[in-house]
Order: C-alpha cells, then sequence, then structure tokens
C-alpha cells in the first residue's frame, strides 16, 4: 500500500490523481490533501478519501474547512499556509507526493517532499524551471525518485531505456523530439493575436487545463518551460531539443537513439495516463482512459514551431542557456504578465515583451543557493508589474 499526498488537490491534475486513486484502493490510500481556497472541493474530497491532512494555502479558507470537517465528525487535521504545506510533503507518513501546485508557489513543498527522499510525481514545472541546478542536485543527495507527470517527459521517460532514472546522462540518444499542440492560436492571423480574449486563450483544442497552463499553452510559453525541464529532468541542452508542433496531441514526445530508431509514446491526450504511469511505475495499472482509435485519427500532422508567432520559446531557450537565475526571472515575468492577461491589464500579444524586457533589466547572476532564486523571483514580479502599470 503507497500513502500518498497531493499538492493541488482540487486542480484538473490533482482531480485526476485522485481519480486514478480512487480506481486502485488495494495499492493506494491518500495521506494528505492541499489546496488554495477552494473549500467545497476539499471538503468534497476529504469526506470521500478521509486523509490524516487538509491543508490549505488560504488562512480563511482553512477556517472555513476545519469548521465543516468538525460538524462532519471527520478525524482529519487542518493546517493552512506555506507552512502546512511544507509540512504535509516532507511527513514521513506518506511515501509518493503528487506535486500539482501550479506556478513558483509548488517550489518550497516540492523540495520538502524532496528533502524527505520521496517519489515525487512532478506536474509543478516551475518548481524545476526555478532552480533546476539546486533541484536535481538536492534530489540526487536525499535518494528522492523524480518521475515527470507532464505529458510530454512521461512520454519521453517511458521511450528511455528500461533502466533509466531522472537526471542520468543520456547514452546512445541522439536527440529528444518534444511535441507541442500549438494551442487554440496556432493558425490564428499574427495582427489578430492583440485582440484575442482570455476566453479564446483557455479554450484549448485538445486539453482540460487551468486558466494559468493554459494561457501558457496559447502562447507556448508552457513549451518553452518544458524545454527548460526536459534539460534538467534529461542532463541535456536546448540544442539536443527538437519542439514538434503536432495538432492531435497524439503522440506525447520521442527520443531518437544513436542507431536512427525513434521511440514514440502514443495516447489519448488525457492526464491520467501519465499519473498512473508515474502511480505505478515501474509496473502499469489502469487509469480509466479509453483506448486510442487511430482509425477515427486517419492521421497525424507534424510543423516546425514559428517564433515570430510563439517568441515564448526562443526566449525560455535564451535564459536556460544564460543559466544561474535567468529561468527564474523568465518564470517570474511569465506569471505576473499572464495575470494581468487573465485579468483584462494587459493584451495576449505583450506577454513575451514583458518578459523580454524584464530579462534585460535584469542581468541573471549564479545561483548557489535558493535564497538567490526566490529574490530574482521577487525583482523580477516587481520589475513585470511596473512594466505592466506603465504600459510598458
Amino acid at each position: 500500500m503507497k500513502h500518498i499526498t497531493v499538492l493541488g488537490a482540487t486542480g484538473s491534475i490533482g482531480l485526476s490523481t485522485l481519480d486514478v486513486i480512487s480506481r486502485h484502493p488495494d495499492k493506494y490510500t491518500v495521506f494528505a490533501l492541499t489546496a488554495n481556497r477552494n473549500v467545497d472541493e476539499m471538503l468534497k474530497q476529504c469526506r470521500l478519501f478521509k486523509p490524516m491532512y487538509a491543508v490549505m494555502s488560504d488562512e480563511q479558507a482553512a477556517e472555513l474547512l476545519e469548521k465543516s470537517i468538525f460538524e462532519l465528525s471527520l478525524d482529519i487535521k487542518v493546517l493552512s499556509g506555506q507552512s502546512g504545506l511544507e509540512y504535509v510533503a516532507g511527513h514521513k507518513g506518506s511515501d509518493t507526493v503528487m506535486s500539482a501546485i501550479v506556478g513558483a508557489a509548488g517550489l518550497k513543498p516540492t523540495l520538502s517532499a524532496v528533502y524527505a527522499g520521496k517519489r515525487i510525481l512532478l506536474a509543478n514545472k516551475e518548481a524545476l524551471v526555478m532552480s533546476g541546478a539546486l533541484f536535481m542536485a538536492a534530489a540526487k543527495a536525499a535518494g528522492a525518485e523524480i518521475l515527470p507527470i507532464d505529458s510530454e517527459h512521461n512520454a519521453i521517460f517511458q521511450c528511455m531505456p528500461a533502466d533509466y532514472r531522472s537526471g542520468m546522462p543520456l547514452k546512445h540518444i541522439r536527440r529528444i523530439l518534444l511535441t507541442a499542440s500549438g494551442g487554440p492560436f496556432r493558425t490564428t492571423p499574427l495582427d489578430e493575436l492583440k485582440s484575442v480574449t482570455p476566453q479564446q486563450a483557455c479554450k484549448h483544442p485538445n486539453w482540460s487545463m487551468g486558466r494559468k497552463i493554459s494561457v501558457d499553452s496559447a502562447s507556448m510559453m508552457n513549451k518553452g518551460l518544458e524545454l527548460i525541464e526536459a534539460c534538467w529532468l534529461f542532463d541535456t541542452t536546448p540544442d539536443n531539443v527538437d519542439v514538434h508542433v503536432h495538432p492531435e496531441s497524439i503522440i506525447h514526445s520521442m527520443v531518437e537513439y544513436d542507431d536512427g530508431s525513434v521511440l514514440a509514446q502514443m495516447g489519448s491526450p488525457d492526464m491520467r495516463t501519465p499519473i498512473a504511469y508515474g502511480l505505478s511505475w515501474p509496473e502499469r495499472i489502469d487509469s480509466g482512459v479509453s483506448s486510442l482509435d487511430l482509425f477515427k485519427i486517419a492521421q497525424l500532422n507534424f510543423e516546425k514551431p514559428d517564433e515570430e508567432r510563439f517568441p515564448c520559446l526562443r526566449l525560455a531557450a535564451e535564459a536556460y542557456r544564460r543559466g544561474g537565475t535567468a529561468c527564474a526571472i523568465l518564470n517570474a515575468a511569465n506569471e505576473v504578465a499572464v495575470d494581468a492577461f487573465l485579468s483584462n491589464t494587459l493584451r495576449f500579444d505583450q506577454i513575451p515583451t514583458v518578459i523580454e524586457q524584464v530579462m534585460d533589466l535584469l542581468p541573471e547572476i549564479p545561483a548557489t543557493d535558493l535564497s538567490q532564486i526566490f529574490e530574482a523571483d521577487e525583482a523580477a514580479r516587481i520589475a513585470a508589474a511596473n512594466l505592466i502599470s506603465q504600459g510598458l
């Protein structure tokens, strides 16, 4: 029996994780659940899974949850804030942690799980983007297992040799082919991008995701962050990772070997597949995903990414090459810009402009400890907010 902590339990990844867990009560039990402020969904999950701990990032939400849990006579300890997140993530009561908190907020609790030497199902790409070298070094020192849950990285992991572990040097591998859907604006005329709405940006053609990651997919910053993440997970560089726009989202990524063989992982666009693989690895379990119907799909298409349309991809590769705090600056500026777009205070086509200007304003420095990462993160947020308030 594996004991699971789900960080970000009320988001799309968290809900899919709990769906897979519910299909295998003989294999998995929920130790702790965390959320931001969605009390109704968290209470529903507490009644169903009866974890030992429930954590709300928002203190007022935690108070409301604690009151409801008391009224239902559930034996669940309610915690709140960053300290609560870090506590349950590192608690010895669980052996596996699903890291599905969106954005930079997921870094500290994920690191708590790393320091405890657990199996980390990494769906929070920003944690690795911000602190790549420090994150991977900590995992190695603590003996933590990092299993990627992003569909693309999970696909790459599945195409690696059987004895492969995240962070190991690649052997006999020529390149990684990282696929991208192209999002909702893949064919939208460039001059129309300035007028697209948050509702349009969040309407992904293939995947059901949260608002932030949906906007990242629309700008292709999501693929830029995944490019950085792939470099750390698979000990490579952007020169060895080729992004392929694949509108059908059926091939989730590929690995090319020295002999010319290309291994691809295929499947329906449903996050329960990589989640199930992460939970059960090196075995496999039923995820609840229906079989892939290739006759219905009929064809698979591939395109080179248009960097004029998707400058965020170029900015991400540049940040990785700069090193140090550059990726933390990139990520923070993007989070602020996306939030401004979702709040209708920034145009969609201005998101990469904000990011590039912040990267130019704040030169990267070597990152030897986490304090430098967080300082760069805060400085980038302030710089991005100032640019947006001044109208760029």
